[in-house]
């Protein structure tokens, strides 16, 4: 398919896999985000808008190793091939993106610390097998759409103009955050910690759905102020309804916002510890009582 193909036909062809690829990728994070990891709505990544660049790289090298010529004389050993290979590029474009993101800018856009031998809480065994699960699934079923979607572009490239568009936008977006991920960095350079993008949106959420609160337990108990609290609750839950996107809009500035982040974060973590400590003297409680127990039968 590659072969004899104009220059700029491929890299718009590349263009065209990266749009696909970034914006499924978003879609699929949101879902997983959603029911299965954080139970909330979050817009995950760095960017404001709807697309993973991961997810988009991650399309663009899936493609291009389904076209490496492997021929050992068994079809399901090709297959096996390039899926073992495709698991392996994936692996290593998150390890690469993740050190960009946590040495260079102090950002951490995802953590696997919890996961039985993660290296340095970027890459680990479940990821990886599920990347090459993907890359299996990619293989044995969506190569064919996907080279069919590529034929059907390479035939209508006027369509390319709305793939240009994207970049346009995603240009534009690409700037605005990296001028607030400047600001994340020095923050996080001048207090030495690592910033979680994903628990930095979590708090700014928390701190509207706390406000909200307030505003009502306000309301509740009579104060003399309580109808311009209700209202304010009422803003800022209007404003936790467009904070889906825009995560980081705030009245607030991104340093207050970020110390705010620094106290919820300690919270959690005493949090944390206060129930590790109930659920072992509970566990404590329960041994004694057993080992009387057994005392008594005796």
């Amino acid at each position: 398919m590659i072969a004899g193909m104009e220059v700029s036909t491929f890299f718009l062809v590349m263009a065209f896999l990266f749009f696909v690829g970034s914006v499924l990728g978003w879609c699929i994070e949101v879902l997983f985000r959603r029911f299965f990891s954080a139970k909330k709505w979050i817009n995950p990544g760095f960017l404001t808008g709807p697309y993973l660049p991961l997810y988009g790289f991650g399309l663009t090298f899936m493609f291009l190793i389904s076209i490496i010529p492997v021929d050992t004389g068994a079809a399901w050993a090709d297959k096996l091939i390039l899926i073992l290979i495709t698991g392996v590029v994936m692996t290593v474009i998150e390890y690469i993106a993740g050190l960009i993101f946590i040495k260079g800018m102090k950002i951490k856009l995802w953590d696997y610390t919890n996961q039985k031998g993660n290296i340095q809480g970027i890459i680990c065994p479940l990821f990886s097998f599920l990347w090459t699960v993907v890359g299996a699934i990619y293989v044995l079923f969506l190569d064919g759409f996907v080279k069919s979607g590529v034929s059907w572009f390479v035939s209508h490239i006027p369509f390319a103009f709305f793939v240009g568009v994207f970049f346009g936008v995603f240009i534009v977006d690409l700037c605005h955050s990296v001028n607030l991920t400047a600001k994340i960095t020095k923050f996080a350079k001048t207090n030495k910690v690592v910033i979680s993008f994903e628990r930095f949106k979590e708090s700014i959420k928390d701190g509207i759905e706390s406000s909200k609160a307030k505003a009502a337990e306000s309301f509740r108990k009579g104060m003399e102020n309580a109808e311009a609290s209700f209202r304010k609750g009422e803003k800022q839950e209007k404003q936790e309804k467009s904070s889906f996107i825009f995560a980081f809009k705030s009245q607030k500035s991104i340093q207050n916002m970020l110390e705010e982040y620094l106290e919820w974060t300690e919270n959690l973590k005493e949090k944390v510890s206060l129930k590790r400590g109930r659920n072992s003297k509970e566990d404590g409680a329960e041994d004694d009582k057993t080992q009387k127990n057994d005392s008594e039968v005796k």
